[in-house]
């Protein structure tokens, strides 16, 4: 079985040397990708800046954008699976200046910005043909986490969402708590390292993907 996952934050330039990013480490996403390794799955990791060398026994693919996100994402499939746990900035600057820009600080308090592509919403809405079988969205919250994040999962079309709360160190630590929301019902994941977390996510996908559950729309190939 193939998987893609996304890791990482992305940096949307404003200029040479300022961005439009977040605080994201790529530390879970990486270890989804080598839980999913693990569990056996041909994994492709796209991965935004991070300081995390890429693991071994899968391939990684290095962007920057969320626009480059996204084609690495549909370069990628098919796939069996898809989980989405990059925090992709949700705006971008309307221009980028190929020269540093100066400080005018009547132009900086309006400083024009447009939408990111939607990754995780583009790839739910796939067609039988090219959407994976199992579609795994993360919400990243600071307040009502699982509201939120039930909300997400049905305006974004993807199978699940791993809700977590990041109103501490998560963005940066070793450790996560996690409540996967499926469209049957919730699943509480105690806070503990963040391989041991994905080590569980990616059992729980295996085995939806094998066993056909009713709560995965699974597709033919």
């Amino acid at each position: 079985m193939k998987a893609v996952v996304t890791a990482g934050p992305t940096l949307e330039p404003l200029d040479p040397i300022r961005f439009v990013s977040n605080r994201s480490s790529g530390k879970q996403g990486y270890a989804i990708a080598e839980a999913l390794r693990d569990q056996g799955f041909d994994v492709t990791l796209i991965s935004g800046p991070v300081t995390l060398d890429d693991p071994a026994g899968l391939h990684t693919v290095r962007i920057e954008t969320a626009q480059q996100m996204l084609a690495a994402v549909n370069a990628a499939l098919p796939a069996d699976v898809f989980v989405s746990v990059a925090a992709v900035a949700d705006w971008r600057p309307a221009e980028t200046a190929d020269r540093k820009l100066k400080l005018d600080k009547s132009a900086m308090t309006a400083l024009p910005l447009t939408e990111t592509p939607d990754i995780l919403k583009t790839i739910s809405h796939y067609t039988a043909d090219q959407r994976p079988a199992l579609v795994v969205g993360f919400a990243a919250e600071t307040h009502d986490v699982a509201t939120h994040a039930r909300a997400k999962r049905l305006r974004k079309g993807c199978d699940w969402i791993v809700a977590n709360d990041v109103s501490g160190d998560v963005m940066g630590g070793s450790e996560n708590a996690a409540l996967l929301i499926t469209g049957t019902g919730d699943e509480a994941f105690a806070r503990t390292t963040k391989p041991e977390l994905a080590a569980r996510l990616a059992h729980r996908i295996r085995a939806a993907l094998e066993q056909n559950q009713s709560d995965v729309r699974l597709r033919a190939p």
